[in-house]
């Protein structure tokens, strides 16, 4: 979205409601930071958070990052720890994960979309 795509920009407009969770958020600054250009890229995010919602990451979203990383384990899939924390507010609040990361494939019971592909799929 901050590129321009345009499809995933249609998506954002498209969508009844846009949740960014406080660990995406801390990503984009992350990538913001490390950029050539910090100061724009930071405020090219400030701007974007004006149009969504920022999900905490609370006791019941945590409580269900230990049973996703369990499982995991069992599966012997080893996962980035920022998208186990990602994919565990998504599964605990019933939310649709717009992603085009195929780590969320590993993830049973996780609704994603790719809004360049706008196909729902369930894990």
């Amino acid at each position: 979205m901050l590129d321009g795509d345009a499809s995933i920009l249609a998506g954002f407009h498209q969508a009844e409601m846009v949740l960014i969770s406080t660990v995406v958020l801390g990503e984009l600054y992350y990538g913001a930071a490390k950029s050539g250009r910090p100061a724009e890229n930071t405020a090219r995010i400030d701007g974007m958070i004006g149009l969504a919602s920022v999900i905490p990451v609370g006791g019941d979203v945590a409580r269900e990052y230990g049973i996703v990383k369990q499982e995991l384990r069992r599966k012997g899939r080893p996962i980035p720890e920022n998208d186990i924390w990602i994919a565990a507010t998504a599964r605990q609040l019933k939310l649709v994960l717009v992603t085009r990361d195929r780590h969320f494939d590993e993830f049973d019971g996780l609704t994603k979309v790719d809004w360049a592909d706008a196909t729902p799929v369930t894990g």
